[in-house]
């Protein structure tokens, strides 16, 4: 981690105009890294499994679009806000504890759309989640 990564987080969360993310607390969502071009968080498993003790899976697909809707928040800014529109997710392996950590990195960056490929993996390095998120950008009215 890099402390211009770390500015750069800090800097995107206190925009006028960003909406707290209150899921991403509930989930213990950190951010590590922000940019357009790559977005890093962590999450605890715990806290977050379903009832055989696994990583849900919906937390997956949360973290997912946390990641991937900041770095289209960041790609459409300042003009543009992100919504997600799709998000579908692959589960590749399941996680008991530790942390997960989510790498979000564009594999389309347009003017009304971006999409991100997400990566989750555990604490081992090894790969959890795929997920591809696509979100529109929507332009922001004068007085939003």
């Amino acid at each position: 981690m890099t402390e211009p990564a770390r500015d750069s987080v800090d800097a995107y969360t206190r925009q006028p105009g960003v909406p707290h993310a209150p899921l991403d607390t509930r989930m213990g969502i950190e951010y590590v890294e922000a940019s357009a071009e790559r977005v890093v968080a962590r999450m605890p498993v715990e806290g977050n499994t379903q009832p055989f003790g696994l990583l849900h899976g919906g937390a997956s697909c949360v973290l997912a679009e946390s990641v991937g809707s900041v770095a289209a928040n960041l790609h459409g800014a300042p003009d543009r806000y992100a919504v997600g529109v799709d998000i579908n997710a692959t589960h590749h392996r399941g996680v008991r504890s530790g942390h997960v950590t989510a790498v979000a990195t564009p594999a389309h960056l347009g003017r009304s759309s971006a999409s991100f490929e997400i990566v989750i993996s555990d604490d081992d390095g090894r790969r959890v989640c795929t997920a591809r998120l696509t979100c529109f950008l929507i332009p922001i009215e004068p007085g939003d």
